[in-house]
């Protein structure tokens, strides 16, 4: 499957973050439904949960019979165990700040603000992981956050939250040192691009799974029937969720995670179409101004 994806004539990292990003927004709807009935921590568990299968099930596909060897010597690597579980926790704690944010009556403001992760992700990572970008790729990455901020900007009518902000900007810088953080396990693994990314996958969610199912058995043990009581939309969660984590995980092992998140953007043009086509509702024109930015900054990281 490697040889094959690498040898399609667009970039594999371009499609495995389209795909993924629309797996996101689909992830988010069914996670904002959920969250209104569990606390943010159980709405996370059902993320990891239920997507874990799926993981597994993806790692097979690629490995086969070599599917506990390789898990295995993950597991023996130091250097991997540390990236791959702080990474684990990160994302725990920013998937938690998310579905906050998703309780505030202006969520789209603090929301905004967590797609800052594009740009923190680049910052972060020359600072701390010896990334670099081209000086495109900064112009992509920045005409992308100021094309989320026009499209997320609230009316006039609405007030500015310093809350949901404060929550949102916390929520993006730990996406983007998750990212950094699982392109630095994968990246340690002696396997191809595409295994590597799944085993960093699996263990990732396995523990994240782990994390999650003991704190709502200590915090809130009721959660566990209200998780039960709708179960459909808790396994539609889990799975798109695990389909968008294949795609985020593939991507970022093959690309800066700066330049990922940033084309990952493009789910703001998924939750735009689908604002017109189904919705029927009426698109501001700073919202359009928006979106030919972020067209703008797709066809930079593209052709780049």
């Amino acid at each position: 499957m490697n040889a094959f994806i690498q040898a399609l004539p667009i970039a594999p990292w371009i499609l495995f973050t389209v795909f993924a990003a629309a797996m996101q927004s689909i992830r988010t709807a069914g996670q904002k439904s959920l969250s209104q009935s569990i606390t943010p921590m159980s709405a996370t568990l059902v993320r990891y949960v239920f997507g874990l299968p799926i993981a597994l099930l993806y790692l097979y596909s690629l490995t086969g019979s070599h599917f506990v060897p390789s898990v295995a010597k993950a597991l023996a690597m130091p250097e991997f165990l540390q990236p791959a579980v702080l990474a684990g926790i990160f994302q725990i704690v920013a998937t938690a700040l998310l579905i906050r944010v998703f309780r505030y009556r202006n969520f789209m403001v603090g929301t905004s603000f967590a797609k800052t992760e594009s740009i923190q992700t680049a910052m972060l990572g020359m600072i701390f992981f010896s990334t670099s970008l081209t000086l495109w790729g900064w112009v992509a990455v920045v005409l992308g956050v100021v094309a989320v901020w026009f499209m997320a900007m609230p009316s006039r009518k609405e007030p500015w939250d310093i809350e949901a902000i404060g929550i949102g900007l916390a929520s993006g810088a730990s996406f983007a040192l998750t990212s950094l953080w699982i392109r630095q396990a994968s990246l340690t693994l002696p396997f191809d691009t595409m295994t590597s990314a799944g085993i960093t996958l699996v263990l990732v969610v396995s523990f994240q799974s782990v994390l999650c199912v003991i704190y709502t058995a200590v915090r809130t043990p009721a959660d566990f029937l209200n998780i039960a009581q709708r179960w459909p939309l808790a396994v539609f969660v889990g799975v798109t969720s695990a389909l968008g984590s294949i795609g985020w995980f593939t991507a970022m092992s093959w690309q800066n995670p700066a330049l990922v998140k940033s084309l990952g953007q493009v789910e703001m043009l998924f939750t735009a179409a689908l604002t017109l086509r189904y919705f029927r509702e009426q698109v501001r024109w700073v919202e359009w101004l928006g979106v030919v930015l972020l067209m703008i900054s797709v066809t930079i990281l593209i052709t780049g």
